[in-house]
């Protein structure tokens, strides 16, 4: 049996544990080893490049929460035509990823939905997988105006793939009463519009941002990885990525960041991260050190940082390291707040050493001494160190980086494409209709450019 310690927690489980619901470490692993989530997939939809980032995303997400099992349903002796996976056939990789392609699926988990696939059989409650444009989300499966777009951006339909996970995870957890009744997704051209309205404005995908320097490679970071590999790149090699980070692979990142499987704990995030990429045709260069004051850009370096660091001091150091621009995003911490998640970029009215600097500290770990899975733990042996350290951590889950990433990637798009700069957006995974947003100045994206390949072939 594996020693519990802040390593090895599953950061979902800790969500059952520091709510009182669960009174054992056990139970609350318990709870997640009956979450299960069945996906009909329809052919057509299959072949699409939209298509196949959705799934793949989807069971990419689910099987690190959903720890009973995916299930998939549907014709998936498909060639990949997405950069997101190395494998030949589509049934390859959704098995890589976790998945279990299956002719007859479990009556009793729910269902989720890609593409015109009506499965005849009694769901539980069920949701349909929409993307257009540059909106996703989910809908009833009921609701007959469900939209897969080949000519979506892809983030649309990563970020249908991230909503679908996160209603089904509140319909297991039973911790909102409108998971599986109700319509949820964003809008990424215009965050806090409808996301089920047609958008004229929203352009067609013709630049891609070539030059990035990405500082922290764990649940966030990860997700900006995947994020990237989504977009339709005419030649990946146009593309150059620092990736910064000095830590290792843990069990735990295995639970909240998309790039991690159990055979690779243990290696240096910054080399995995790198290797996964440049199989996929990016140019990498690997940073294996801490960020912080100390940290300068070389002029010919990246221009653009992506920040995914929960670290008051790092991010309020993020402009010193002669950025032209910064996009930093967060998560939210604690039972009420792990959903929540938000977005800044700089230079910005406010300064990133302003916002952070007087916020050291302010988030410490709440009591948890008193919940019944933490005295389980001390009464089976646990030391007051190792409770601590514990408790220390933060709930986690992998479909809300995976949202929060769809923001900073869609921050770079639009400025690439004379869209709204914004300053703030803040939201949570439980209410994606309530946006703060905070428009910035505009400015001319002028770090760097790609081309992106014609959406019309899907």
């Amino acid at each position: 049996m594996n020693t519990l310690d802040h390593t090895t927690l599953h950061r979902t489980a800790k969500y059952f544990m520091d709510s009182a619901k669960a009174t054992s470490h056990e139970q609350a692993m318990a709870f997640l080893e009956k979450f299960g989530l069945t996906i009909y997939v329809n052919g057509e939809t299959a072949r699409t490049v939209n298509g196949q980032i959705a799934l793949l995303s989807l069971v990419n997400l689910a099987r690190r929460t959903f720890l009973a099992g995916i299930e998939i349903v549907g014709p998936l002796d498909i060639q990949v035509v997405t950069n997101l996976a190395t494998e030949a056939t589509l049934a390859d990789a959704v098995a890589a990823l976790g998945g279990r392609v299956v002719e007859a699926a479990s009556t009793s988990w729910p269902t989720a939905l890609i593409g015109n696939v009506d499965p005849d059989r009694s769901v539980p409650p069920a949701w349909r997988l929409s993307w257009s444009g540059w909106r996703g989300g989910v809908i009833p499966a009921s609701d007959p105006t469900c939209s897969c777009d080949p000519k979506a951006i892809p983030l649309a339909a990563a970020l249908a793939a991230a909503v679908c996970v996160a209603e089904v995870f509140a319909f297991h957890a039973g911790d909102h009463a409108m998971a599986g009744k109700r319509s949820a997704g964003l809008s990424l051209w215009q965050p806090g519009e409808d996301w089920l309205q047609p958008d004229a404005s929203e352009p067609a995908i013709l630049y891609l941002p070539s030059r990035l320097w990405l500082i922290g490679l764990g649940n966030l970071g990860q997700a900006y990885a995947w994020l990237l590999a989504c977009l339709p790149y005419a030649d990946d090699a146009d593309v150059e990525l620092v990736l910064q980070d000095f830590d290792t692979l843990a069990p735990s990142n295995d639970s909240t960041s998309v790039l991690t499987s159990r055979g690779v704990i243990g290696r240096r995030k910054a080399r995995w991260v790198s290797e996964w990429l440049e199989r996929r045709g990016f140019r990498t260069f690997i940073e294996e050190r801490r960020f912080g004051a100390w940290t300068h850009r070389h002029q010919n370096e990246p221009a653009v940082g992506l920040c995914g660091v929960d670290n008051a001091p790092t991010r309020a150091a993020l402009e010193e390291a002669g950025f032209a621009l910064v996009i930093e995003s967060g998560l939210g911490a604690g039972v009420h707040g792990f959903r929540g998640f938000s977005l800044h970029t700089f230079p910005a009215s406010r300064s990133a050493a302003e916002i952070w600097s007087s916020s050291a500290g302010r988030h410490l770990p709440a009591d948890l001494a008193g919940q019944p899975a933490y005295v389980d733990l001390k009464a089976k042996g646990a030391d007051q160190c190792g409770l601590a350290q514990l408790a220390s951590r933060t709930v986690g889950a992998p479909f809300v980086g995976v949202m929060a990433g769809t923001l900073v990637i869609a921050e770079l798009l639009r400025r690439l494409h004379g869209g709204r700069a914004f300053e703030v957006i803040s939201l949570s995974a439980l209410n994606l209709d309530d946006v703060e947003a905070i428009s910035g100045d505009p400015h001319v994206y002028a770090h760097g450019y790609a081309s992106a390949v014609s959406p019309s072939s899907g």
